[in-house]
């Protein structure tokens, strides 16, 4: 149904690149991609259409922030991943994990919006805040992310592989 064999998004160019005008400092979300974990079935995938909540996982789903609407439903993490450079290459400077489920025969979901939004900044700003995951999920996002590219992953912070330690 969906090819969840995607790569990560790198950064493309430097967005000032000797140009001095208008856009600088302006916020470019080319380096996050979006990450997600399916507890149940215990695989991730990435999926960039969720960068709009517009992925197949989201699709069709009506979300709201009362957990009683989609009782019953699979349970997801959003993973928003951001990758950075040093001199050494490309490494996963940012990574956050927001909740998510969905009923697929109720239609109906439950996320808190505001925690997405906010996650994918403090993904952005290079914070690691994936301490409210379950530790399968967390086994499952290590071995991702390791399997996907294993420089980058060795070249992550200590900080990524401690919280991700189970």
């Amino acid at each position: 149904m969906s090819n969840k064999k995607m790569s990560f998004t790198i950064i493309k160019d430097d967005p000032t690149d000797g140009h001095k005008g208008f856009g600088i400092g302006s916020i470019s979300l080319e380096n996050v991609t979006p990450l997600f974990i399916d507890v149940q079935e215990e695989e991730a995938y990435i999926e960039v259409g969720a960068m709009h909540a517009r992925g197949p996982t989201e699709r069709g789903i009506k979300f709201t922030n009362d957990r009683a609407d989609s009782e019953g439903g699979k349970p997801y993490w959003l993973v928003w991943v951001t990758i950075d450079f040093k001199e050494e290459g490309p490494y996963y400077a940012g990574m956050t994990a927001c909740e998510l489920v969905v009923n697929r025969e109720k239609r109906r979901g439950y996320k808190i919006l505001a925690d997405h939004v906010n996650n994918l900044d403090r993904s952005m700003k290079r914070r690691i805040i994936v301490d409210q995951m379950d530790d399968a999920s967390k086994r499952v996002l290590a071995k991702f992310l390791e399997e996907h590219n294993a420089e980058m992953w060795e070249r992550s912070e200590a900080e990524l592989h401690e919280q991700l330690r189970v």
